[in-house]
């Protein structure tokens, strides 16, 4: 049966060709010779959840890589009070819009954050719509919109404060309605920005979006919105 022996002790490049099979043939393949040092590539890891300030590029790093998200929106009140916008998460020219504000009493859905700058961007999932009054029945409020990063303010049941969001840029839900009243909407979730970039430079501004606050309680409070994230990943 015919083998291959594998030897170490050249140098240079070359092409290697093995004719067809012959059991009384052994093949011998001649690698170059491997001087120096092999190393692997670290990484580190930055995460920002609120502020603002200026971000410095570690000595030595070649690439990195960001992700950022806008903070989520507030949800709508039952019966009334609209909750407030989720802020703009920002790094460089990078930025994820903060998802708007849940409209109290119904009304119209509260729209998603944009997003630019990125070599991925998402647009923020809008918030849900409060329900329309039925007699004789309480009304469940509009959901949150999800982020990126999930963790959306799911719906109020009737005469139930509205929940706050739990995951970052993600909306806070309306607050929940009696019978026959108006419920509140969900607010928009922020917008989500992936970028890598080669060569950095060494420091870049930055912003933290904040959640939006919830709308006041007309019957019941809306949910908070949860502020946005930037992580940045640092290659060497």
């Amino acid at each position: 049966m015919s083998k291959v022996a594998i030897t170490g002790n050249a140098s240079g490049t070359g092409t290697l060709t093995i004719a067809a099979p012959n059991t009384n043939t052994d093949y011998t393949l001649t690698l170059p010779t491997i001087t120096g040092t092999v190393s692997v590539a670290t990484q580190t890891i930055q995460v920002f959840t609120s502020g603002s300030g200026t971000y410095t590029t570690p000595a030595g790093c070649k690439t990195i890589v960001v992700e950022l998200v806008g903070g989520g929106g507030g949800g709508g009140g039952a019966t009334a009070n609209n909750g407030t916008a989720g802020g703009n998460t920002t790094f460089g020219s990078l930025t994820g819009n903060g998802g708007t504000a849940g409209i109290a009493a119904a009304g119209s859905p509260a729209s998603g954050g944009s997003a630019s700058g990125g070599d991925v961007n998402i647009t923020g999932s809008d918030g849900g719509c409060g329900s329309q009054p039925i007699a004789s029945t309480y009304n469940l409020s509009g959901a949150g919109g999800a982020s990126y990063f999930g963790g959306n303010g799911g719906s109020a049941g009737g005469a139930q404060r509205g929940r706050a969001a739990a995951g970052y840029g993600s909306g806070g839900s309306g607050g929940g309605s009696g019978i026959n009243t108006l419920s509140g909407g969900g607010g928009g979730a922020g917008g989500y920005v992936r970028k890598i970039i080669t060569s950095p430079s060494a420091t870049y501004s930055y912003a933290v979006g904040a959640g939006g606050s919830a709308g006041a309680a007309g019957t019941n409070a809306g949910g908070a919105g949860f502020a946005g994230i930037i992580i940045v990943t640092e290659y060497y």
